[in-house]
């Protein structure tokens, strides 16, 4: 029976219902899949299959844990490389608002950028002298353990113990002090001034583990000559690094100071005298860990004097464009007076 619309069959209606544009004009349809924000399937262009999916790979459990490159999700800042660039004190690291951060500078950068010379040079003293003090302070955080024995001692030690004002561990106490302190200045702990704090704690925890390692080759020394056995040798607790600033004449004779290096003979006779009496009366762990923290204290210096020097010409320049802009101050004379 006929309908006063026309008849459909069910091929046609579902033709319908998978083309709507299809009774268009073939320009109007064309400027609608152009335009148009919704794109419509046709029946002429069926939708592909999508392909079976891979066969997951089985992970181990150290993958699992550790993630390598290939497992792990890509990173958010390969994901919106596209991205404007905002500075880190922006709440919308997706870039928004990037044209409002364009000329933004940190309160560091402003600060630093107004500072007197003098004040620059104040820093760079007070940097180091803090990384100084930090070194007594991450010495002593890592011999918590002889500390807390020293204050048992005192509290619930015994008689012989609080006559010798417990003596042993005090003793103990103070060599872990000393040691762990050489350990930090070896590893690198006075190296720079602005790094991580995450970089500073695995300076320190690596640290106590050389001390550690140094206590118990020391026990396996005393237990073999105890037994009547041979000693055990060991390897160096810290790697000796070939791009070690120190040098003794003995080590290489006759090579020339021109590599960047600072040899024994080229320190003055007090310096000398001085690094040989830290060397006296050490045991041969004890004078390997000794010699690496001079040669770390010696590179520090370096540095300092270095980033000193870089100041001082940045001074010596300035005063300079003064100077030629005929706008040198008096403080100017006075330094070109006395050399400075």
């Amino acid at each position: 029976m006929g309908w006063f619309w026309g008849s459909t069959n069910s091929g046609d209606a579902n033709a319908s219902t998978d083309d709507p544009l299809r009774n268009l004009d073939p320009s109007l349809r064309e400027f609608l899949d152009k335009e148009s924000p919704v794109k419509y399937k046709t029946s002429a262009s069926p939708s592909p299959t999508p392909p079976p999916p891979a066969p997951k790979k089985q992970q181990t459990y150290t993958e699992q844990i550790l993630p390598t490159p290939e497992t792990q999700p890509p990173s958010t800042s390969q994901a919106d490389s596209s991205a404007p660039k905002v500075p880190a004190e922006s709440l919308f690291p997706d870039g928004r608002y990037a044209h409002l951060w364009k000329n933004y500078k940190s309160q560091y950068e402003v600060e630093n950028a107004n500072k007197t010379d003098q004040e620059k040079l104040l820093d760079v003293l007070e940097g180091y002298k803090y990384r100084k003090g930090e070194i007594g302070r991450a010495a002593l955080e890592n011999c918590a353990l002889e500390h807390w024995a020293v204050n048992d001692c005192f509290r619930n030690g015994g008689f012989k113990s609080r006559m010798t004002m417990c003596r042993a561990e005090n003793k103990a106490l103070e060599r872990c002090y000393l040691m762990q302190a050489k350990f930090l200045k070896a590893l690198g702990y006075l190296a720079t001034f602005d790094r991580p704090p995450e970089v500073d704690e695995k300076i320190q925890m690596h640290a106590d583990t050389l001390y550690h390692r140094m206590l118990d080759q020391e026990k396996a020394i005393e237990a073999a000559k105890a037994a009547g056995q041979p000693v055990p040798s060991f390897p160096p607790i810290i790697p000796s690094s070939s791009t070690s600033t120190f040098s003794s004449p003995s080590s290489q004779p006759g090579a020339a100071a021109t590599d960047g290096r600072i040899r024994s003979d080229q320190l003055t006779p007090e310096i000398q005298a001085q690094l040989k009496k830290r060397l006296e009366g050490l045991t041969p762990e004890e004078r390997e860990v000794e010699e690496k923290a001079i040669v770390a204290e010696i590179e520090a210096g370096e540095r300092l004097g270095r980033r000193l020097g870089v100041i001082y010409e940045e001074q010596a320049e300035s005063r300079k464009e003064r100077k030629e802009q005929g706008k040198e101050t008096i403080g100017d004379k006075v330094s070109g007076l006395f050399g400075w």
